[in-house]
């Protein structure tokens, strides 16, 4: 009996925390606990697996299905992730493995593009004829060209055609080459008239005996870029138009900064319309003087011929070397009229003579030649409108408006002709009007509230299904799994209505146990059993669960050996 009341001191055998609290817990909260728990596992999941997805970018765009399929080949060799985008129009990889996939598909000479070049040589075969080599290399350059020319940011294709005439032994029977580009530009992009002059000395550059001049360059509308043979392009209506606006404009700044300071700002609108001639004129003229005076002219050229017979000179006088001489020449002035012939003497006896003189005078002449310049402004006319003046009330401070003075008017308008030079002989016309300006009240922009502002929708839709996806988890957490643990925590509430009554019963009875002595009278002093009797009681209430595995234990045999 001792070592039976012995062994109801002892502590209750220890069992694991979580199994006791699944025990503790009946089918419907197991089953509420456990989906909790999956469900919350599986948000983990996802909010893990959408963190860790790449963000994709454009690897290429716009390409045909041959190179399409090489590189989506070459991607799956080099366990590149990608995706295509809807429609298939481009190749997406993630972000961080653009660049480094570009440079390793260039590397293997992808994407080749539609476009061949000179790889075109690479593939001849036994027997071509000269033509075909020819052919070959001819849209091979064509292929290179175009290559070259779709390098441009703004070009987004391009399509070349060469005329490479035969050329034959004989120099004046041959032909120049000729080419000619189609250009098809990105969206809102346009190519200046500097990248236009580049594309056609770069392909005039690269065929041989080619005059850029033959190069025609096309957009994809049919409106030809390039300078024609006459030196004119279809883009210089354009010029001429922007010239003579930012002449006006010019114009137009010069009153307004000279009457703003006069009438404020804002209260002063003009406009200037220029007549511009850009015609090229070219005049050449020959003007001659009336003739001068033998004295002032300059002679160009002087011819003097003279052919005369001298006299026949008849002896006479007394015999000797002094009668034998020879007679003097005569001289006579080239102006002056003959010599009369000597007295006595007839005519045979006269000298014959004969004199010619031609003189060339320099004629006077005028060569001019006068090219004007373009873009020279024929005429000049100017519209100005001034608002009325405003008045403010001294007594009542209250504004008002009233016209301009006419003579204020009048030196505005003076004012504005010298401002753009006016010229009566040129016909220009300068107009200034007063009037009272219809002040339109200004829009008030209603405030766009916070949750419609696009940006705040975007980032809204962002962080959508992050954000739900934690609430949702938070959800079953607080709603699923808390309940559940909290019920795991809890001490156990055991039943007493089943064992301890049974208990009581059992300690109650006044039956004789083998072993017990009777019970004393109630007037005399407990004995030891019967206090161990009392703290057994006491121990059953207290904690009948042991008491319950000590009863147990009786049961199947286990204590009768203590016994």
């Amino acid at each position: 009996m001792s070592n039976t009341v012995a062994e109801m001191d002892m502590q209750p055998p220890r069992q694991n925390a979580f199994g006791a609290g699944l025990a503790r817990m009946d089918r419907t909260q197991k089953t509420r606990l456990g989906l909790g728990a999956f469900a919350l596992l599986a948000i983990a999941l996802s909010l893990f697996f959408m963190g860790q997805q790449p963000d994709w970018r454009v690897l290429f765009a716009n390409l045909n299905d041959k190179d399409g399929g090489a590189i989506v080949a070459q991607l799956a060799q080099m366990n590149v992730p990608y995706k295509y985008t809807e429609g298939g129009q481009a190749i997406m990889v993630p972000s961080d493995q653009v660049h480094d996939t570009r440079l390793r598909l260039a590397s293997q000479g992808l994407p080749k593009g539609s476009v061949n070049g000179f790889e075109l040589m690479e593939s001849s075969r036994f027997g071509t004829t000269q033509f075909q080599e020819r052919l070959t290399f001819q849209r091979g350059l064509e292929g290179e060209l175009t290559r070259s020319i779709q390098s441009l940011s703004s070009v987004q294709s391009a399509r070349i055609h060469l005329a490479l005439p035969n050329q034959n032994g004989f120099f004046r029977e041959q032909q120049k080459p000729s080419a000619s580009v189609l250009l098809t530009l990105y969206p809102g992009r346009t190519l200046d008239k500097s990248q236009i002059a580049g594309i056609v000395h770069l392909i005039a550059s690269s065929v041989p005996e080619m005059n850029p001049k033959d190069v025609s360059v096309v957009d994809d509308a049919g409106t030809l870029l390039s300078v024609t043979p006459d030196g004119q392009s279809q883009g210089a209506d354009s010029e001429k138009l922007k010239y003579a606006q930012q002449i006006e404009q010019l114009y137009t700044r010069r009153i307004l900064d000279m009457i703003e300071p006069l009438v404020g700002v804002g209260n002063v609108k003009a406009q200037v319309s220029a007549d511009i001639d850009f015609s090229l004129v070219e005049s050449t003229s020959e003007q001659h003087r009336p003739n001068q005076s033998a004295e002032t002219g300059a002679i160009r050229s002087q011819q003097l011929v003279e052919d005369g017979t001298p006299p026949v000179a008849q002896p006479a006088g007394v015999p000797g070397a002094t009668s034998n001489q020879p007679p003097a020449t005569g001289i006579a002035p080239i102006n002056g009229t003959a010599a009369p012939l000597a007295a006595g003497g007839n005519a045979d006896q006269a000298a014959k003579s004969r004199r010619e003189s031609v003189i060339n005078y320099e004629v006077d002449k005028t060569v001019k030649v006068v090219r004007e310049a373009s873009g020279t402004v024929r005429r000049l006319s100017a519209a100005v409108v001034v608002n009325h003046r405003s008045i403010t009330d001294a007594k009542s401070g209250k504004v008002s408006s009233a016209p301009i003075p006419p003579e204020q008017l009048e030196q505005m308008t003076a004012l504005v002709r010298e401002t753009i030079g006016f010229s009566k002989d040129r016909g220009d016309s300068v107009n200034v009007m007063n009037a009272e300006f219809n002040v339109a009240k200004p829009i008030e922009v209603e405030e766009v509230p916070l949750w419609r502002q696009p940006e705040n929708i975007e980032l809204a839709k962002s962080l959508a299904w992050p954000l739900g996806m934690l609430g949702m988890g938070l959800l079953v957490l607080m709603g699923m799994i808390r309940p559940g643990i909290k019920l795991m925590k809890a001490p156990a509430v055991v039943s007493t209505e089943p064992v301890v009554p049974q208990l009581n019963a059992m300690l109650n009875e006044e039956t004789e146990r083998p072993g017990l002595p009777m019970p004393e009278p109630e007037n005399k002093e407990p004995s030891v059993d019967m206090v161990r009797l009392a703290d057994a009681k006491r121990l059953a209430l207290a904690n009948p669960v042991a008491v319950a595995n000590i009863v147990k234990g009786w049961v199947n045999g286990e204590a009768t050996a203590g016994a």
